[in-house]
């Protein structure tokens, strides 16, 4: 008879950490949440933009005004949803590597590839600096510099545009193809049930369905990520319990 899977034992404390990480990334850090903050403006909880500012200017005014809701738009949570995203696959790689050591040491240096690039690619706390160094120069030819370096990173990373800069794509189908191999591992996987491997497999399908809708579907963009959040939500859960189940000491 063949022997059931098992995870390696001696990765518990990643295990848990990975767990905790993907929960506080649910219920706090979640990806998109300047998106979230926009559909709350007409409940009057945050004090936040119709449209997302578009030139450096908006956004310098933006986080003068309020620098939580001007971070939170240019994604400034992302980063820590990317870095405890990148602790996930981590675990998922201690957890896995006994099934295909192959496809998930890819799937694990996909999503940290993509969590690098993303790091290299936000320009939140960038334009903060320079919205400051904005409020508090003293001449046109300053101003002007400082506006000219914001438009530069606007063309890096600006959530306002239609089309943002390459690394953020980049980044993100990285993550969603590092999400969906992992996930079609643990179809294949005793240690995780089928149903947390088609959640995976459909919340990060999702995500790499938004490339077709951004170059065939601009106005319909948005689309895959409503689609995907909750399929996503389910799949993190799922994850996190079983990896505490696997940190404690359970099959």
């Amino acid at each position: 008879m063949t022997q059931p899977e098992t995870a390696d034992s001696a990765w518990k404390g990643l295990y848990r950490i990975g767990g905790a990480a993907i929960l506080i990334a649910v219920v706090i850090f979640r990806r998109n949440f300047g998106a979230e903050m926009m559909g709350f403006r007409g409940f009057g909880i945050f004090d936040v933009p119709a449209t997302p500012p578009s030139s450096a200017i908006d956004w310098f005014t933006l986080l003068q005004n309020n620098r939580f809701v001007g971070l939170a738009l240019l994604d400034a949570v992302d980063i820590v949803n990317y870095a405890l995203v990148g602790l996930m696959f981590l675990a998922l790689y201690g957890a896995l590597k006994r099934t295909d050591t192959g496809a998930v040491t890819v799937a694990t240096a996909f999503g940290l590839a993509g969590m690098a690039v993303y790091f290299a690619s936000n320009q939140a706390f960038a334009m903060l600096s320079l919205s400051d160094q904005y409020a508090t120069a003293t001449s046109d030819a300053q101003r002007s510099a400082l506006l000219a370096a914001g438009q530069a990173l606007l063309a890096i990373h600006n959530p306002g545009a239609i089309y943002q800069g390459l690394g953020i794509y980049v980044s993100l189908f990285l993550v969603g193809l590092a999400g969906l191999i992992a996930s079609i591992v643990m179809l294949r996987s005793s240690i995780f049930g089928k149903t947390t491997a088609w959640m995976g497999i459909a919340a990060n399908g999702f995500v790499l369905g938004y490339f077709i809708t951004l170059a065939f579907a601009p106005a319909l963009r948005a689309l895959p990520h409503v689609i995907s959040a909750p399929f996503r939500i389910v799949w993190y859960v799922l994850i996190a319990r079983r990896l505490f189940q696997l940190g404690s000491g359970g099959s």
